[in-house]
């Protein structure tokens, strides 16, 4: 949900590093979060101008939790048929018994001011196909049920729905149902209400013995702990951090490191997930995380993420497919990505519309099919190539000079050789870079011209 009053929720974000804990999927069996798991993510999509808004149930899966693959091309895998007839704010949890279960609010767009009282529910064997779609009521109050999340609550046997509602306060509090099967809940009570609006509850349960609860407040995340889960038993404790305006925390922690992630969801500008970090989540104190160590699911928002097995991996990209289009992310500029705008090329700061600029189909070189030529999704008559060193999207006029202006040998990056670069077909000492954010072919010999050679490959 895009910059909102905070009587508003869009729980925003993205997953975890390498080795992640089940730690945002609170209640997982252990053996659940064993290493060597991959993860997946649910989130919905929306886009500056509203081209890439989507309303449904989109997946991604990552196997190091960090680079992320959409399925389904970035379409939604299932939509709600009732209520609003869309979504927000997705939660993919892990029941105790293996199986999944997806929550959801229900609100297709962004009417802040719309109440509900109702979450979208489905369950999942293993999500590849959903289940028993239904509404599930939380409350009678003349609100809404914002951002709900769920936790397993080991003392009660039951598991806590948690979300953010306007009780008799006048502002928004975290709210708690519990429940032994998502079908029905017990009465709503405030979870956590600090005498000021709140919202995005995210928790980690069972830290050296503490239980932590980040939420957005104003424009930041801040954390909240307690020895108990009982309601009303958590203090504000921790330094706030945010990256403009930022909501939607959610708790990681590195079971390689023990390095903990905060991740956040900004909406100025709307839909970009950052990350901090620290060694112990006791401390209440972040550092931020570079951009180049993650990328979202193109468009995605307010994001929930569940480790699953390598085996589940492999069978959701199976069911699902992974895109059939690329993005290229620079090396030294993180926040921008290669795309054409007035058919030139150039790299700009994600999100932008017609986020279909940026999206590249990487096919076998026109010149030679040992390199690749990239060739636009939106335009798929023109691609990229080089004219008077100047990178321009021009139609493929059949030319042997086209074909190999249009034509490089993807390299390791000279920057980052865990990256890439791309070298011209026809202009062997030239390597495609940007230059104030123009791009071009050049020689390439010093580091800064290494750093404006170097991309990411991903989706």
């Amino acid at each position: 949900m895009n910059d909102r009053p905070l009587q508003s929720s869009r729980r925003v974000a993205l997953g975890a590093m390498a080795g992640l804990t089940a730690a945002f999927a609170l209640g997982t069996p252990a053996a659940r979060a064993a290493a060597g798991t991959a993860y997946v993510m649910g989130y919905f999509t929306e886009s500056p101008n509203g081209d890439g808004a989507d309303y449904g149930l989109h997946l991604a899966v990552s196997a190091d939790s960090l680079q992320w693959t959409p399925l389904n091309q970035n379409k939604p895998v299932v939509t709600p048929t009732g209520g609003t007839g869309g979504l927000r704010d997705p939660f993919v949890l892990r029941r105790q018994d293996g199986t999944f279960v997806v929550l959801a609010t229900d609100l297709k767009g962004t009417d802040w001011s719309l109440q509900s009282q109702y979450i979208h529910v489905w369950d999942s064997a293993d999500l590849r196909s959903f289940s028993g779609y239904r509404r599930l009521k939380l409350h009678d109050m003349a609100t809404h049920s914002w951002a709900p999340e769920a936790y397993w609550d080991a003392g009660r046997g039951q598991y806590g729905i948690i979300y953010s509602a306007v009780d008799s306060s006048g502002h928004n509090v975290i709210m708690v149902n519990y429940t032994s099967d998502f079908v029905t809940a017990s009465a709503a009570q405030v979870f956590f209400d600090p005498g000021y609006d709140v919202i995005d509850g995210d928790l980690a349960v069972g830290v050296g013995g503490v239980n932590y609860l980040y939420f957005k407040k104003d424009q930041t995340l801040v954390g909240a702990r307690s020895t108990s889960l009982d309601p009303g038993s958590f203090t504000v404790f921790s330094t706030p951090v945010a990256h403009g305006g930022t909501e939607a925390p959610i708790l990681i922690k590195a079971q390689s490191t023990g390095t903990w992630f905060l991740w956040g969801d900004t909406y100025t500008p709307n839909g970009v997930f950052y990350a901090w970090q620290s060694a112990d989540l006791a401390s209440g104190t972040w550092t931020a995380v570079d951009q180049r160590l993650y990328t979202q699911p193109l468009n995605s928002k307010h994001a929930g993420i569940q480790p699953i097995t390598t085996t589940e991996y492999a069978n959701l990209l199976a069911k699902w497919g992974a895109p059939a289009w690329n993005r290229l992310k620079s090396y030294n500029y993180p926040a921008r990505y290669v795309r054409h705008s007035n058919y030139v090329g150039r790299i700009d700061e994600y999100p932008f519309d017609p986020y279909t600029d940026s999206q590249w189909t990487l096919v076998p070189g026109l010149a030679d099919t040992a390199g690749i030529s990239f060739r636009s999704v939106n335009y798929p008559t023109r691609y990229l190539r080089h004219s008077g060193y100047q990178m321009a999207l021009d139609v493929n006029d059949g030319t042997t000079t086209f074909a190999q202006d249009a034509t490089f040998y993807r390299t390791a990056g000279l920057a980052d050789t865990s990256w890439s670069s791309f070298r011209s077909y026809n202009q062997p000492d030239r390597y495609l870079r940007h230059a104030d954010f123009v791009l071009r072919i050049d020689p390439i010999s010093t580091s800064t011209d290494k750093a404006d050679a170097t991309f990411s490959v991903g989706s």
